[in-house]
């Protein structure tokens, strides 16, 4: 359905701009549409992939194309907002690919089941094709899966291969494009949308924020620092100035204040990793 060409839109290149436009922006709700009708499958697999984390696995992202961009996108921001680093990419063409087109290296299925065979047991993969069915991600997916790592798949097309294969398969029925076969648009953006939804939810599944706060993030420049210091003021209730010299020390909020706690650096490593943020606060205050 994603390679459809409509015909509804048929004439798009003789119509008034303002029409592209609303055209266009009826396709970005179509998208998130399909992100709401999936939810409970996507609950489904953050619950489970945040079990298999909590073994101390990597959460892996593998694609080609917009979409292995779009899932790089969502991995890379995990470090920073959650202090989460167990994180690894199967990308077609590499490197390369997230700034240039690589369009040959998503048809190298063998590639894929070589870097997926590179995960465990107690890895997750999520792979993400519009199609679901570009050689690379399926074999990316299925050398994850003879490994025994868990598998999350999100796809626009109903029935798709990669669908069938995962563990979690996640369905976006975004239908056929504006421009036909231009995934970059609704299927696009679906799939950040469930990529954004599903890797939040496992970080708050592992007690990586508290309340809605980015307890461990990274405190690495003057906004952050201010942002930190407030979050350190609202776990344990120490004064601006304290708060800062705090995370001068330490480079994430919770951190911080487990220290304020009488906690070593490791000793409030381990307990995060064992606790979350919420439990090792109480365990510390104890």
């Amino acid at each position: 359905m994603t390679e459809e060409a409509a015909v509804r839109y048929r004439d798009l290149d003789l119509w008034p701009p303002r029409e592209v436009l609303e055209a266009l922006y009826e396709g970005q709700l179509r998208a998130l549409a399909a992100v709401h009708r999936a939810l409970p499958h996507l609950e489904g697999a953050a619950r489970e992939a945040a079990e298999r984390l909590k073994g101390g696995g990597s959460l892996a992202y593998a694609g080609a194309g917009t979409s292995g961009r779009l899932a790089a996108m969502d991995g890379v921001e995990l470090w920073p907002t959650f202090g989460f680093s167990r994180v690894r990419f199967l990308l077609a063409g590499g490197e390369a690919g997230l700034t240039q087109a690589v369009e040959e290296a998503e048809d190298r299925e063998e590639e894929g089941f070589r870097l997926g065979q590179g995960l465990e047991a107690k890895d997750v993969l999520v792979a993400v094709a519009a199609s679901g069915r570009t050689p690379f991600t399926l074999g990316a997916l299925r050398g994850a899966k003879a490994r025994g790592a868990l598998t999350v798949a999100l796809a626009n097309n109903p029935g798709a291969p990669l669908l069938q294969e995962a563990h979690h398969p996640v369905l976006l029925d975004t239908g056929p494009e504006v421009i036909a076969g231009s995934t970059r648009l609704g299927a696009g953006t679906a799939q950040k949308a469930a990529l954004n939804l599903f890797s939040t939810l496992v970080m708050v599944l592992l007690g990586r924020t508290y309340g809605n706060l980015m307890a461990r993030m990274r405190v690495e420049n003057a906004k952050l620092r201010a942002r930190g210091a407030a979050m350190v003021r609202a776990m344990v209730g120490l004064g601006e100035e304290e708060a800062k010299a705090l995370l001068a020390r330490y480079p994430e909020p919770a951190l911080a204040a487990l220290a304020a706690l009488g906690k070593t650096g490791e000793e409030a490593e381990r307990l995060l990793e064992a606790r979350g943020v919420r439990g090792a606060l109480e365990e510390a205050r104890r």
